[in-house]
């Protein structure tokens, strides 16, 4: 089938290339790298597009932040949804603790090998930097808990991650029983593909609201306001900004006045022996 996708890539490059210089291969990712390494190597020095992919995620926030526990399930979250694509594209394989966590639990269940794929070294190769952009799309926020609990049911995504997810009943509700409008999720989301995967450009593909209820005319500010807050999230200057201010501004005029202080240090020392 991957074989079969990067052939059906290559007659979209070919058909509307001239004019498509933005490429998405999937929304839900998996002959992704094919797709890329053919527009790589055969279309994009004539076309001069780029060839991205699209994850979509939820943010998880610990539900207490100062317990170690509920930071490392909240961890858990965003490498199980987000990490389990976009590492392997980054990094060149799955998040470490998703490989920790399925293999132990693969253990427990008495396999004799992880439930989790192992890439062979030529994969992690092919894999490894196989995107221009990183596609993004956030709906909502989670509070993330550790599980203390062993589940009562099988194998599943769900229940390798060893965590609970809640909802804070403060949140807006929207149309779909999932759905929260907690517009803070996004920046921090963002705040993390960012510093995760090396500063990628970003783009959010995907974001909106399901139907609040029924209308006989037009009548869904509740949307316009969940699209302003979003948006307003998103045009926040990032925290990564901030480290870079503090690099750029705030060291040099340290290092500025050390020197002048050593001068002035000089100087007092000179005068006295003088």
């Amino acid at each position: 089938m991957a074989t079969y996708f990067r052939d059906y890539a290559n007659l979209c490059f070919e058909a509307f290339g001239d004019r498509v210089k933005h490429w998405i291969t999937f929304s839900d990712p998996r002959a992704h790298a094919q797709a890329w390494h053919s527009y790589d190597t055969s279309w994009r020095r004539r076309q001069q597009g780029l060839v991205g992919i699209s994850l979509n995620c939820a943010w998880g926030e610990p539900v207490d932040i100062s317990n170690p526990k509920d930071v490392d399930a909240a961890e858990r979250y965003l490498q199980f949804c987000l990490g389990w694509f976009a590492n392997p594209i980054y990094a060149g394989d799955y998040p470490q603790v998703m490989k920790d966590s399925i293999g132990r639990k693969s253990a427990e269940q008495g396999l004799g090998l992880s439930r989790l794929p192992v890439f062979s070294r030529q994969e992690k190769n092919f894999i490894k930097g196989s995107s221009d952009f990183l596609g993004l799309g956030h709906f909502t926020t989670l509070y993330i808990m550790d599980r203390n609990s062993p589940s009562r049911h099988g194998p599943s995504y769900k229940n390798d991650r060893d965590l609970v997810e809640l909802a804070d009943p403060e949140w807006p509700k929207l149309g779909s029983t999932w759905l929260h409008s907690v517009p803070w999720g996004l920046r921090r989301l963002l705040n993390f593909a960012q510093t995760q995967y090396g500063d990628p450009p970003i783009y959010v593909t995907e974001n909106g609201a399901s139907q609040k209820f029924q209308c006989t005319q037009l009548c869904d500010e509740w949307r316009i306001r969940y699209l302003q807050s979003y948006i307003n999230e998103m045009l926040k200057e990032p925290l990564r900004g901030h480290m870079q201010m503090v690099t750029e501004i705030v060291t040099p005029t340290a290092c500025t006045l050390c020197v002048l202080l050593a001068a002035v240090l000089l100087m007092l020392l000179l005068q006295k022996h003088s």
